[in-house]
């Protein structure tokens, strides 16, 4: 999934080692703002320093997140997570990926929309595939046969 916003917020880095493997960890949280009529925001972490200093994400800045949701339960309550697995950013050209992912990805080909076809001269259009309303029955009562 992904999700194209403005960077509105960034939480401070959470760190620690892990106490099954000796291994430390870190990870940190961003909000984007999606625009529109309705604005919508959307908390995500990256997990891992490596990846927090690869994106090197800033304060307002416009990026596209792509991420996985996952859910997992605690004390018999569920809460979700969604986790940034890349970060692209747009410039003049384009989208221009941020980082990699470990794991290659197929691009997916794109087709442009066929533009209509115009008749040609001495053709007629294509017909309305709706006909056009029944003129209303003169008197008091219609056509219809609704009950009110």
């Amino acid at each position: 999934m992904e999700l194209t916003g403005k960077v509105i917020a960034i939480m401070e880095a959470k760190g620690g080692v892990s106490a099954r493997t000796g291994n430390s960890w870190m990870t940190q949280e961003y909000v984007i703002e999606v625009p529109g009529q309705y604005p919508r925001r959307m908390l995500f972490n990256i997990f891992g320093e490596d990846r927090i200093k690869q994106f090197n994400i800033q304060a307002g800045e416009d990026i596209t997140v792509q991420f996985d949701i996952d859910a997992h339960e605690y004390n018999g309550r569920w809460f979700n997570e969604v986790r940034a697995y890349n970060v692209l950013r747009s410039n003049q050209q384009g989208a221009v990926p941020a980082a990699t992912t470990a794991a290659p990805q197929a691009a997916a080909p794109t087709a442009a929309p066929a533009p209509a076809a115009a008749p040609a001269q001495g053709q007629q259009p294509a017909q309305n595939p709706f006909p056009p309303a029944a003129p209303e029955a003169e008197g008091g009562e219609g056509s219809d046969d609704l009950p009110f």
